[in-house]
Parts: C-alpha cells; structure tokens; sequence
C-alpha cells in the first residue's frame, strides 16, 4: 500500500503541464515538506501507475535521472512535447520550468 505522501506526490505530478517540468524539490516544497526532495525521488522510483507523467519531474539542474522508464525514453518523451536541452543534455529550466502553486 502507498503512503499518502506518495499519493500526494502522484496526484500533484499529474498537474505538470504538457511541455514543462517540475523538479524533486519543488513538489516536495509544494507538499509542504521543502526538505524531501529525495523522498519524492523514492515516490517517482516507486510508480507503477501510468497516469503519472514521471519524465516531467528533473532534478534541480535539469538533468533526468534513471527512474520513470530510463533516461532515454524520458529524454524521448519530453522533447516531443516540445521541451528542449541545453547542450549539457540538461533541461532549459528558465523556458520550461512549472512551479506548483500548492
């Protein structure tokens, strides 16, 4: 059985819009726990619900990390909604990033 955390943590992933990101802190900060950053990263490992836009969530920087189906397809995934890389391969946060507004 998931944590209501995690609950929480997929139900606000779901609101990151086509073509933008979020990062682990942010929805952690959002939730009102700005320090679990790293336990929101353990709820995105943990999905098996494919209603859960996982390659929307980054890491502060931008990069992408293994979970949510591989760096690749996540990678895949969010440039066909039109979200570009630096040449760094990390996300353009200034043009793409979404705050939550929780």
């Amino acid at each position: 059985m998931r944590s209501s955390f995690y609950e929480d943590v997929y139900a606000l992933v779901r609101r990151v819009p086509a073509g933008r990101v979020t990062t682990y802190g942010a929805v952690a900060a959002a939730l009102g726990y700005p320090f679990w950053a790293r336990q929101v990263g353990w709820a995105m490992a943990a999905l098996d619900d494919d209603d859960v836009p996982a390659h929307r969530v980054v890491n502060a920087a931008g990069g992408l990390s293994g979970s949510g189906g591989g760096v690749d397809l996540r990678r895949s995934l969010l440039e066909e909604e039109g979200v570009e890389f630096g040449p760094d391969g990390r996300v353009r946060m200034r043009r793409f990033f979404w705050e939550p507004d929780d």
